[in-house]
């Protein structure tokens, strides 16, 4: 769920930062006060166009950020940890816009584009109200809401699971039996297969290739260099180490007759003289025998020649063409095999086939039991919200196409008709904010506890309605923040008081700047703005009481 959000310089906003709760929040102030900025910010978050006129006048950037707990939201958890951008469990989004138009955005730290800004929103949260932002106008997610209300996930996952394994079939009989084809990649495997046979190596191999050619590269300096370092060790001149070693020897063995002590350090020398000498005998043996045979490395130089040619047209490091081979001798048999092969793929593929008929049968008839059903319970909500005699069909109509689908045997619109008399229309094509927020409710409330986003955004939930209606508004956005978080951007008291938490936007001005001010307000708050929404701008001891009233009997219910 979110947990926080923070503005800065965002339109007639300074500077706020707001705490959320669970349940319904409920979001109040005087008319133009911008009430909706809280959602503007959040719609900016996940993603939507920006523009600068959402910077503050007189500032360089607008900074919006957001924190979300996903404690309950596994669907988020695994999508940041396959973008790689999970970060202890927690997820923060932020995003800074420019006052010259451009704008950056951020997940966890991270950088990230607004196609990732989407996708991530779309788990956390959704946003009612505004046509652009309503996953609910889309047809697969009107799909998977009805799936999702009637618990189809066992049938949906058989007829997944069936329909994608009898395309991945396809595709592997489409490889074996290329006519034509099929005999150029098994020719051109035949060719591959007998390079690499010829020349790939497995790692040690490799690896002693290498380094025979360092070697062979460097014979004449390695001989030559070799028998420089015998010179300097055991050499004629009277400055070879051996000749200084020796007269140093002497001169200390005179010393230690004298003094006794120096016997362990003249031992020290007769041991560097043992050592240098068997390293002179070494290195005149290693220059002696420095193997000087141009024919070996041309052939080594030639073989690794051929090893980087192949490199680059295999489009793999040296290291793995070995490994290559492998894979396309796998290929080649199982290419020469093709016939035997189809047979068994064709009688899998037959056998899928049948399974997903079955599956996708029982998925069409449970749908179209849970169509009714679903209709039914939101016509019925829809008159309870103000929009009597209203109606939802969910109509099912066949998927086409030849080829087992996905996503079953049906495709799924929502219609609605806001107003008796009124022919049902797709819902995606209804004009009216205020009716398509109130629909959204109607639906969410009869889906409720059935879809995986932690909040839900309501703005505009209660336009053009009053009186009772508008407490059944509320008292339904209160029983939706039972399950999950709700925001509600409001206007009536009878809304406002069904709220579990309840924040004032205020706007000031001190002549040269304004400034919108967002807060949490306490018993006594609430009831103030209760009573001011209620009396407008002279609260009266009657509309105080009249506002303890009415949130004495929300916190009742």
């Amino acid at each position: 769920m979110l947990t926080s959000l923070y503005v800065r310089h965002f339109a007639v906003v300074e500077a706020a930062e707001v705490a959320f709760g669970p349940g319904l929040t409920v979001v109040s102030g005087e008319t133009g006060a911008g009430k909706s900025l809280l959602v503007d910010a959040l719609m900016l978050l996940a993603g939507a166009r920006a523009d600068s006129g959402m910077v503050r006048a007189g500032s360089d950037r607008a900074e919006l950020a957001a924190e979300f707990d996903l404690t309950e939201l596994p669907a988020a958890r695994d999508w940041l940890q396959r973008e790689e951008l999970d970060e202890d469990g927690g997820c923060q989004l932020r995003r800074v816009i420019r006052a010259e138009g451009s704008s950056k955005a951020w997940i966890n730290g991270r950088p990230a584009n607004a196609r990732q800004l989407g996708e991530l929103a779309a788990l956390l949260v959704e946003i009612h109200g505004q046509h652009e932002h309503q996953a609910l106008l889309s047809r697969p997610h009107q799909l998977a809401l009805l799936d999702a209300y009637a618990g189809h996930d066992e049938l949906l996952a058989q007829v997944r699971g069936n329909a994608t394994q009898w395309r991945e079939l396809g595709a592997r009989m489409r490889k074996l039996g290329g006519g034509d084809d099929r005999e150029q990649r098994i020719e051109l495997l035949r060719h591959e297969i007998g390079e690499l046979e010829k020349w790939a190596l497995p790692a040690a191999e490799l690896a002693e290739l290498e380094t025979q050619h360092k070697r062979l590269a460097n014979a004449g300096r390695l001989a030559e260099g070799t028998a420089g370092v015998v010179e300097l060790l055991d050499g004629d001149s009277e400055f070879a180490l051996r000749r200084a070693l020796g007269r140093a020897q002497a001169e200390l063995g005179k010393l230690a007759a004298l003094d006794d002590r120096l016997n362990p350090l003249l031992e020290l020398l007769d041991n560097a003289g043992i050592q240098l000498g068997e390293s002179a005998d070494g290195l005149a043996r290693y220059a002696q025998d420095v193997d000087l045979d141009p024919e070996r490395f041309a052939e080594v130089d030639n073989h690794l020649a051929r090893l980087h040619e192949l490199s680059r047209r295999h489009r793999l490091p040296v290291a793995e063409l070995h490994d290559r081979l492998a894979a396309l001798q796998a290929e080649l048999a199982e290419l020469e095999g093709a016939g035997d092969v189809l047979e068994q793929l064709m009688a899998q593929r037959e056998r899928l086939l049948g399974d997903y008929t079955r599956a996708a049968a029982r998925l069409s008839e449970a749908r179209a039991a849970s169509a009714t059903r679903l209709g039914d319970e939101v016509s019925v909500l829809m008159g309870e919200l103000g929009m009597a005699g209203g109606l939802l069909r969910v109509e099912l109509e066949p998927a086409g196409g030849d080829e087992p689908d996905p996503q079953g045997g049906e495709r799924c619109e929502l219609l609605v008709s806001a107003n008796p008399g009124q022919p049902p229309r797709p819902l995606r094509k209804v004009a009216s904010g205020g009716e398509l927020a109130r629909i959204s409710l109607a639906i969410e409330v009869a889906t409720l506890g059935k879809d995986t986003v932690g909040s839900m955004i309501f703005d505009e939930v209660d336009s053009g309605i009053g009186g009772a209606v508008a407490e059944v508004v509320g008292q339904k956005l209160r029983a939706l923040g039972s399950q999950r978080q709700v925001l509600c951007v409001t206007h009536l008291p009878q809304v406002a008081a069904q709220g579990h938490a309840h924040l004032k936007v205020s706007k000031h001005s001190d002549g040269d700047a304004t400034r919108t001010q967002i807060q949490a307000l306490d018993a006594a708050g609430r009831r103030d703005e209760l009573a001011r929404m209620l009396g407008g701008l002279e609260i009266t001891r009657e509309t105080r009481a009249h506002a303890r009233q009415m949130l004495e009997r929300a916190q009742s219910t």
